[in-house]
C-alpha cells in the first residue's frame, strides 16, 4: 500500500512520447515556448512560424573535433564522427525570408520516466560538451537547404510534468536553469494564448545581438 502513492506519481511513458511527438511539429513547439516568453521572442517571425521554426527530434551532430566525456562517459569520440544528442528535440531559429538559420538554437529536455534530478541535469551536461568540439547538424532532407554549422547562441529549455517530482524543478531552479511545467490543453486553448507581435521578436538582422542577459549566458558551450 506504501508503494501506490509512488506509482501514482510516477511519469508514464505515454505522457513523455506524447509531449515528443507534439514538440516535434512546429505547431507543438510554438505552444510549448508560449510557455517561456523569453524564447518566444527568439521566432523570427509570429507571422510564418511554420518557416521560422526549424524542429528536430532526438537530433544528430557530427563533432568537428575528438569528445570524452570521462571514465563515466562513452569511449572517445573521433572527429567528424556522427553523435545522437542526449537532447529531445532541437528547435532551430530560422529567417522565413532568406531560409537561413539566425544563429539561435533551443534544446528541448523532457523529463523522462524513471529519470531523476542528476539525469536530466547530465543530459545537458553532456550536450554541452558536445557542442563545445565545434559541431555540424545532420539535417533532415527537407532542411538540407539550411547551412548545418553550430550556432552562436544556444539555450537549453526543460520540461517537466505535473506528475514529475517537487526536487527536479526545485533542482532546476537552485541551477538557475530556465524550466516549465507541461500540462497538456485543447487546441482551442493554445489559439486562445497570447502571442508577441512580429515587431517583440527577433529578426534576422538583429539575431546576433540577440541577449538573453536575464539567463545569465545560461546555455553557452562555454558555461
Amino acid at each position: 500500500m506504501l508503494f501506490l502513492p509512488f506509482l501514482a506519481m510516477a511519469v508514464k511513458q505515454v505522457q513523455y512520447e506524447s509531449l515528443l511527438s507534439t514538440c516535434s511539429e512546429y505547431s507543438g513547439a510554438l505552444a510549448l515556448l508560449r510557455q517561456y516568453r523569453p524564447y518566444l521572442e527568439a521566432i523570427p517571425s509570429m507571422r510564418r512560424p511554420q518557416e521560422s521554426i526549424v524542429t528536430i527530434p532526438l537530433p544528430n551532430i557530427r563533432v568537428r573535433q575528438p569528445v570524452q566525456l570521462g571514465k563515466n562517459g562513452i569511449a572517445t569520440i573521433s572527429a567528424g564522427e556522427a553523435v545522437a544528442l542526449p537532447c529531445d528535440v532541437v528547435l532551430l531559429m530560422c529567417d522565413p525570408e532568406w531560409k537561413i538559420k539566425t544563429g539561435v538554437e533551443l534544446f528541448i529536455f523532457i523529463h523522462r520516466p524513471q529519470e531523476d534530478f542528476s539525469d536530466l541535469l547530465m543530459r545537458w551536461r553532456q550536450t554541452q560538451i558536445f557542442l563545445d568540439r565545434g559541431y555540424e547538424w545532420m539535417l533532415p532532407a527537407r532542411h538540407e537547404h539550411l547551412l548545418n554549422d553550430g550556432a552562436d547562441v544556444v539555450r537549453p529549455l526543460f520540461v517537466v510534468f505535473p506528475d514529475s517530482p517537487s526536487r527536479i524543478l526545485k533542482g532546476l531552479q537552485g541551477a538557475g536553469l530556465p524550466a516549465v511545467t507541461y500540462e497538456a490543453v485543447d487546441e482551442g486553448a493554445i489559439a486562445d494564448l497570447p502571442l508577441p507581435n512580429d515587431s517583440e521578436v527577433l529578426r534576422e538582422e538583429d539575431a546576433d545581438d540577440l541577449d538573453f542577459a536575464d539567463l545569465d549566458d545560461i546555455g553557452t558551450s562555454e558555461g
